[in-house]
């Protein structure tokens, strides 16, 4: 297999840069997969079974859910991607803020967690604004220039091909949309979160320098977790 296949890219599209390249680690952490990027393992993904922990009563309170959706403000009509959306936790409460004259593209890798999410957007009326988008490990599979902003919370770590997702969401936002990486601060050690499962504002910087994104600001007002949004170019 030549460079280009190996790397998982198409030909005729540009080549990771070197430092972007994938390593494997044996043996794996109890809690990753053995795959190495940037020096971080990266971590397993949560599956459906664990689907009741995302819409746990405390969550509110435990991360100030409330806070992250007003840090976002989000407009009538606004085109969102709620990636890695689980059980469509935010997918709602976001559909709420854009309205009936927007839409929020739902994704996930598990057609299991889209049942569970659309299940709860009937029962919560929003069903007309949410689509359910089955994505893959290297795809979200949304429509080109067609988002205002993607959301990812606690999601980016878990990416099995952080560098092919990352590149196929910029394609998606449109010139000057948002890409928000919510994680836990891994600098913070009162953080109890798995040590895989928690980044450092650093660490997503270095990751995200490789990409056509600018570094927009770091919102610091949840109890746990960064909050960090990067642009795209609002002419490419």
């Amino acid at each position: 297999m030549g460079l280009v296949g190996a790397l998982g890219l198409c030909a005729g599209e540009p080549v990771r840069p070197a430092e972007a390249r994938y390593e494997t680690r044996t043996p794996a952490d109890r809690d990753g997969i053995g795959k190495i990027y940037f020096g971080r393992e990266i971590a397993k993904v949560m599956g459906h079974q664990a689907a009741g922990w995302l819409e746990r009563r405390t969550r509110e309170e435990e991360e100030r859910t409330d806070l992250l959706l007003n840090a976002l403000e989000l407009k009538p009509g606004n085109v969102v991607a709620d990636v890695g959306a689980g059980s469509g936790y935010f997918s709602w409460r976001m559909a709420q803020k854009v309205g009936p004259t927007g839409k929020i593209f739902a994704n996930d890798i598990q057609p299991e967690m889209l049942e569970l999410l659309m299940a709860q957007m009937q029962r919560r009326g929003v069903e007309k604004v949410v689509e359910p988008v089955l994505g893959t490990v290297q795809d979200p599979k949304l429509p080109a220039n067609s988002t205002d902003l993607i959301l990812l919370v606690d999601v980016y770590h878990e990416l099995d091909f952080p560098f092919e997702m990352t590149r196929a969401m910029i394609s998606a936002l449109k010139p000057g949309g948002r890409l928000v990486l919510v994680e836990y601060r891994g600098e913070d050690p009162n953080v109890a979160i798995k040590r895989l499962h928690k980044m450092t504002a650093e660490q997503v910087k270095k990751e995200m320098a490789v990409h056509r994104l600018k570094f927009d600001q770091k919102i610091d007002v949840l109890p746990q977790q960064h909050i960090l949004i990067f642009r795209k170019a609002a002419a490419e």
